[in-house]
């Protein structure tokens, strides 16, 4: 299986990624390993989707990081959203 993911970061905002292996992945976020997230710990993992296919894992993650794949996964997560900011 192929995943798209969205992690919480410490500084509020979401890093949208692609993985092969989810679990290995997110502890690589959480051990500081990646660049990307590295100063924004600590992290939460808010959501994700498997494929079976890489290219539909991969056409999705780049919706989610477009500003209307953004729009609507503030959308899909408004309660865990609300739930963040208190």
């Amino acid at each position: 299986m192929y995943y798209v993911y969205v992690l919480s970061c410490s500084d509020g905002n979401f890093y949208t990624g692609f993985t092969k292996d989810l679990r290995s992945r997110y502890s690589e976020h959480e051990k500081g390993n990646v660049a990307s997230t590295k100063p924004r710990l600590p992290i939460k993992l808010l959501f994700y989707e498997a494929y079976e296919n890489k290219y539909d894992a991969l056409r999705r993650e780049k919706y989610l990081k477009s500003s209307k794949g953004k729009t609507t996964l503030r959308q899909m997560l408004r309660e865990t959203i609300k739930h963040l900011e208190r």
